[in-house]
């Protein structure tokens, strides 16, 4: 720690110090020069609108972001120093934004608390009885085994928060963690935390959040805007200063006045049912998943302009509702209708009348913001003379004119969500269908979306379907719905369902409507504090360092991208079935023999002799006779039309000059177009006229000596037969190509949903992750080359006339080398699609041209030959070759070992040098 945050008198009472820190992202400045000093044992609340830095803070605190100017200091560590950052990370628990973001959706509630356990030195014995106790806490006993990826919002992040409390960490960094939530799970989480945090009154908790009644809550506030502290303090002190009585008002009267909402959102005319025909209309709907119900029995009437909110615990049925509304899902049962049509998917006249905003962000990534609703302005037909201004003034309205160029993945959770609702809204429809629009969006940009709404149904008469979490925002509808467990529970006005439930307020009602329907558990008992002495053996683990640490710390990895890769069967039968598929298409379809070669004959000599020699060429298997042909003129369009491949043109006095002993020229004419077959095709010939010409030389009556006879014999491979060529070179294809897109794709997934976040804000060491990660990689890929192998000499019937030893010792050597390849590429690019494609074209290209596979590696020229050699494909290739042609054993490739030994160790030093464990 600097001096400066060490020195001061009662800095040892403070958790967080922050001097001057400031961030940038490219051009744009997430941080300016932030001071914080925040004290040890508290909650703190971070507010403040999308993309003011909260999150970037929060990274930054939590070792998780590199700093990059001014000073960061937690729990006594200097953050920009590496150790003291190493040492932090076990101290430390961080909950990155979006739901289930930090879980695994394939591995169960047990298996991602378990894995977390590892990733922070946990033993057996500390592991079970953490999670023990976790589970017993949140209410998550009964469902060890389920998938993550199949639990309610609200169950993933309790999950989420005993994998993070694994460890019993000093601090505890949450990043919105209640989005998306219902309210109900909403009050389970926050008890579930400060009956932690009575237990443990050290530990302090750190959290942003979307929901203000819920910043209320904490000791001490922290108020953000454009980057930079606009007010901190104990959350009482701010109400006293600003003189508001909720916070929302105190952070919205703490806002520069050109940020303020207008505040006209209470003044709005009540709708008035006019008695037409409804908008939407659902009798009786039912859409089952299997075995699963997922919405039973739902029926509800929407009239023209009314705004309907519909309210639910998580999962209990609220999207699959709307997708059945919008065509996206066929019901199972029962029947919706729009402005009394029918819904078909193929009914594009309806959908063009509808907006929809799907509840995972829907929209290209690839297309900026402006070009995002441009396209959507054509898919929906908006004349292109209106497209422009159309866009622009939609960009306006939702504040999005300062992130026209903008890319959505650099966007804050709440702008993406804007960009959604600004293209639902863009083609002027006549219903609105929103799932969970404002989800993630701070007060002031909720109050622009809703006053958008309301004057959409006052004055253009929109009908509004919306689902949200958000009691002041469900007050403002006109009727709500309220649903659980795929059935809907009650429907009326907010005001008629608090008074019907004997509630205070909505949230209340919507709390007992779950709790008297609900059969989940909810909080059974605080977590009991860890014993002194299991306190100290945790401690201990954590400080495990050494060889054993980081192989524990692989081990981790390792074991968890196993299980998830058995039970992903599409990954599985790719990495198993795709390279039998590969070498049996190749062997069976790539040959380099020749034979059936079309030739016609042009014989102006018509003796014996000719004749003799045309025996010569139909008693070959390589060649079949065509019908004669009767002129040059013909033989160029035979060969042109492609009737033949060769033609022999035979001169006149050809016997009679060749029994003088002239030299006859005779003409032999090819099909060049394929150079490859041209070549056998001129060999081939030469070798049968050189023969018929060697048979008449002996028996002439002048001998003519010859320098020496010419006697070839094939050494290897004597039926010259070109699947004992190809195959070989097949196997070297297949194990390069297929394990090192595997291992890129595990990598690069990691990458793509946030779950890369664990290896920031863990102890564990890139290194760890990255051999963690190859290893089941490694094992399948020599499971793949064993049954490669049994193919090829079982049914491929290729014998293996070397040493096995010395080919399994290659083909190992060669998957380290292949799979760091893979894992190297990953490193540097942020997309599956990248690493499919990135993968492919890197290793099929030198494997196939420069590898030795075509023509061999020394007759290649120049930069050809260099690739050849550094490549790794061209060294497999030899022991490839090798063992299954030449016979060879280990002691024949302690160069090709080496080489290929030396490229692995090469590539995945690269690896770790390129995978950095923060985010920059």
């Amino acid at each position: 720690m600097s001096e400066a945050m060490t020195g001061a008198a009662g800095m040892g009472a403070m958790a967080i110090i922050l001097e001057d820190v400031s961030h940038h992202y490219g051009p744009v400045q997430s941080l300016e020069k932030v001071s914080l000093q925040l004290p040890r044992g508290g909650a703190v609340a971070f507010v403040g609108p999308d993309g003011v830095g909260k999150s970037t803070l929060l990274g930054l605190i939590s070792g998780v972001k590199r700093v990059q100017q001014g000073k960061v200091g937690v729990l006594g560590f200097d953050l920009a120093r590496r150790g003291d950052r190493a040492a932090f990370l076990s101290r430390v628990a961080y909950m990155p934004q979006g739901l289930g973001r930090n879980l695994y959706p394939t591995l169960s509630v047990a298996e991602n608390i378990d894995f977390f356990g590892r990733l922070f030195g946990l033993g057996g014995a500390e592991r079970g009885a953490h999670m023990k106790r976790l589970l017993e806490a949140t209410g998550l006993a009964p469902f060890p085994d389920r998938p993550a990826g199949k639990l309610s919002g609200g169950m993933k992040q309790k999950l989420g928060l005993c994998c993070a409390l694994v460890h019993d960490p000093d601090l505890l960094i949450l990043d919105e963690p209640t989005t998306g939530v219902d309210p109900l799970s909403r009050r389970q989480f926050w008890e579930l935390v400060d009956a932690m945090r009575a237990e443990r009154p050290e530990l302090t908790v750190l959290v942003s959040t979307a929901y203000m009644e819920e910043a209320e809550r904490f000791d001490h506030l922290v108020a953000m805007d454009e980057g930079r502290i606009i007010a901190q303090g104990p959350t009482r002190d701010i109400l006293a200063q600003t003189g508001a009585s909720t916070l929302e008002q105190a952070y919205i009267s703490l806002l520069p006045e050109a940020k303020r909402p207008a505040g006209e959102l209470l003044n709005v005319a009540p709708w008035q049912d006019k008695g037409e025909a409804p908008a939407i209309e659902a009798q009786h709907l039912v859409r089952r998943f299997g075995d699963f119900v997922a919405v039973d029995d739902v029926s509800f009437r929407i009239g023209r302009g009314e705004i309907f909110g519909f309210l639910g615990s998580n999962g209990c049925g609220k999207t699959t509702t709307m997708k059945m509304l919008t065509g996206l899902l066929d019901a199972s049962s029962g029947t919706a209708t729009l402005f009394g049509r029918p819904i078909t998917a193929g009914d594009m006249q309806t959908r063009m009348r509808v907006g929809y905003m799907s509840q995972a962000f829907s929209l290209y990534e690839e297309l900026t913001v402006e070009q995002n609703l441009a396209l959507h302005a054509r898919l929906y037909r908006v004349p292109q003379a209106e497209a422009g201004a159309l866009v622009n003034d939609v960009m306006a309205q939702y504040a999005l004119l300062d992130h026209a160029r903008a890319l959505p993945a650099a966007l804050p959770l709440g702008i993406r969500q804007r960009l959604q609702l600004a293209a639902a809204c863009l083609h002027k429809p006549e219903i609105l269908i929103l799932d969970e629009p404002t989800s993630g969006v701070d007060p002031a940009a909720r109050d622009m979306f809703w006053g958008h709404l309301l004057r959409l149904s006052r004055e253009d008469r929109v009908t509004i379907f919306v689902s949200t979490h958000f009691m002041n925002e469900a007050e403002r509808c006109d009727r709500i719905s309220l649903m659980d467990r795929g059935r809907v529970l009650a429907v009326g006005t907010p005001a008629e369902l608090t008074r019907q439930y004997h509630a205070q307020r909505l949230e209340d009602a919507f709390i007992a409507v779950l709790e008297d329907n609900s059969t989940e558990a909810a909080m059974v008992a605080p977590p009991a504090v860890a014993d002194p002495a299991e306190q100290k053996q945790v401690e201990a683990a954590n400080r495990h360092g050494g060889w054993a640490g980081w192989l524990g710390f692989a081990w981790a990895f390792a074991r968890r991208e196993a299980t998830e890769l058995a039970r992903d069967r599409i990954r599985m039968g790719f990495a198993l079935a795709g390279p039998i598929i590969l070498l049996c298409i190749c062997a069976f379809s790539i040959s380099f023999d020749v034979q059936n070669i079309r030739m016609a004959v042009l014989d102006h000599d018509q003796s014996a002799t000719s004749r003799d020699l045309i025996r010569r060429f139909e008693g070959s298997r390589y060649f079949v006779e065509t019908r004669p042909i009767g002129s040059e003129e013909d033989a160029h369009d035979r060969l042109r039309e492609g009737g033949v491949q060769m033609v022999l043109d035979i001169p006149p006095g050809f016997g009679r000059d060749l029994a003088a002993g002239r030299k006859p020229d005779l003409g032999v004419f090819i099909d060049g177009a394929s150079p490859f077959l041209a070549a056998n095709i001129q060999g081939y010939a030469d070798a049968i006229i050189l023969a018929y010409s060697l048979d008449r030389l002996g028996g002439a009556s002048t001998a003519v000596a010859l320098p020496a006879l010419i006697e070839p014999r094939f050494i290897y491979n004597q039926d010259f037969r070109s699947i004992y060529a190809i195959t070989p070179g097949v196997l070297m294809l297949t194990m390069i190509l297929i394990p090192a897109m595997l291992t890129a794709l595990g990598i690069v997934r990691e990458k793509e949903i946030g779950s890369i976040i664990n290896l920031y804000a863990s102890p564990a060491g890139a290194g760890a992750f990255l051999i963690g990660k190859q290893a089941p990689y490694v094992v399948l890929a020599m499971v793949s080359y064993c049954s490669l192998v049994a193919l090829i000499v079982t049914v491929l019937g290729v014998p293996l006339k070397g040493s096995l030893l010395a080919l399994t010792m290659g083909a190992l050597l060669f998957v380290l080398a292949s799979t760091g390849l893979g894992m190297m590429i990953s490193t540097f690019v942020r997309t599956q699609v990248a690493a499919i494609f990135a993968t492919a074209l890197i290793c099929l290209i030198p494997s196939v041209n420069f590898s030795g596979l075509l023509y061999p590696v020394s007759t290649l020229l120049d930069g050809s030959y260099w690739i050849g050699i550094i490549f790794p494909s061209s060294w497999f290739q030899i022991i490839s070759l090798g063992t299954f042609t030449k016979g060879l054993g280990p002691a024949s490739f302690g160069t090709a070992y080496l080489a290929l030994g030396l490229f692995a160790l090469i590539v995945i030093m690269a690896s770790r040098l390129m995978l950095g464990k923060q985010e920059v």
